[in-house]
């Protein structure tokens, strides 16, 4: 059956100018996530319009290819940028849930992707596949079942996300309360010298520990690709704390070109070039590009201090004559000379202290949101293609 005797494309929701809506922005989508990331409120003047029972689908290169995309749950009627295409069931025959993930099959999406058109780097979906593209809907039944199997993965994936988020959120405050905010145990009674408590002190990123800049292994050499060591690049690091996982991995052979690039669980990862200010923790063994700078830290107990101090570097880059917010190239001169305020080592273990447990259980529910990724993307084809039953 021909895909849009089932689904309407874009359909019709009614929103009035000038008044405020949910608005989804593309960058607040997530790759495979059944979720925005982040919904705002914005006055509609103009974009892609959807209604809770929705999916949504980004329709642009890459965003299409990394599977940026949403099922439209507890947003109501909403918009969202030009370069999304929202589905809706015609009728009672589909269920909504179920097309959502119909349209995260590598089938599906194939198709969408070998009819876009346009300049290379902004290609578009070509509305006029949605003619050509035959899907066989199973009886109701079986697309409820078919989702609810699926979703449950998502539950548990959602759920995990959002005590990440909480868990980071408590170490947040306490960073700004004690650093930022400098109220920090005793501070009533701490005398301030030239602008700062007394006994901190300014040091710069090179103070901290070793500074790798990443280096790519030479690409025309397959033996160097596909092995069990994480290579890691920007969009790895997107919406992570520890990065478990990686689009490309290296050989020993391929590391090994390289072995001053290696970096230790626990190195702190910052990207620096094009996306500055993404930060990572290193879960393991790994090697990164060249667009990330890492830091080798010299002391345990500053690790959680200087992950979080890195998440504000460009407010940290005015202190080294660059405006942070246009920066887009932080070379390894300028990234070892930020400057960062550094408190007391006693503060600091404290805060180390504090931290630990949370960063802990951080990483341990990331491996479980990993693992339900997995389970869920080996079971999607086989439960649409019908090659598994229950």
């Amino acid at each position: 059956m021909i895909f849009l005797n089932k689904v309407m494309l874009n359909p019709h929701v009614s929103l009035k100018k000038g008044k405020q809506y949910p608005f989804v922005e593309m960058a607040n989508v997530g790759c495979f996530k059944r979720e925005p990331e982040k919904v705002t409120m914005k006055t509609f003047e103009s974009g892609v319009k959807f209604e809770d029972g929705d999916t949504v689908i980004a329709r642009i290169t890459p965003c299409l290819q990394n599977g940026k995309g949403f099922y439209c749950h507890g947003i109501g009627k909403g918009f969202g940028s030009t370069e999304f295409i929202v589905f809706r069931p015609r009728d009672k025959s589909v269920y909504g849930k179920y097309l959502y993930y119909l349209m995260q099959t590598n089938d599906m999406r194939e198709s969408l992707i070998k009819s876009m058109v346009g300049a290379t780097g902004r290609q578009r979906v070509n509305n006029d596949v949605f003619n050509r593209i035959d899907v066989n809907f199973p009886l109701f039944e079986i697309q409820h079942r078919i989702a609810d199997i699926l979703s449950a993965y998502d539950d548990l994936i959602e759920n995990n996300q959002k005590q990440i988020k909480l868990l980071e959120e408590a170490a947040q405050r306490l960073y700004k309360e004690w650093f930022v905010d400098l109220r920090f145990p005793g501070w009533e009674t701490t005398p301030i010298v030239d602008g700062v408590p007394e006994g901190w002190e300014k040091r710069i990123v090179s103070d901290f520990g070793e500074i790798i800049t990443g280096k790519t292994p030479s690409t025309a050499n397959l033996d160097y690709y596909g092995g069990n060591i994480p290579f890691v690049t920007i969009p790895d690091m997107h919406g992570q704390i520890f990065t478990l996982a990686t689009e490309k991995t290296l050989t020993k052979a391929g590391a090994n070109t390289q072995e001053g690039k290696y970096l230790p669980k626990n190195a702190v990862m910052v990207s620096c070039i094009a996306t500055v200010g993404l930060v990572n923790i290193a879960a393991e063994i790994c090697q990164t590009n060249q667009q990330i700078n890492s830091v080798i830290l010299n002391e345990e107990k500053d690790l959680y201090f200087f992950y979080e101090s890195m998440k504000r570097i460009k407010t940290l880059l005015d202190g080294v004559g660059s405006n942070g917010a246009t920066m887009t190239n932080v070379n390894k001169t300028k990234f070892s000379n930020i400057n960062v305020l550094y408190p007391t080592e006693a503060l600091v273990s404290n805060y180390h202290d504090f931290c630990l447990t949370i960063f802990e259980k951080i990483l341990s529910l990331s491996a479980s949101v990993r693992k339900a990724q997995q389970a869920r993307d080996r079971l999607l084809p086989k439960l649409m293609s019908g090659e598994l039953e229950f």
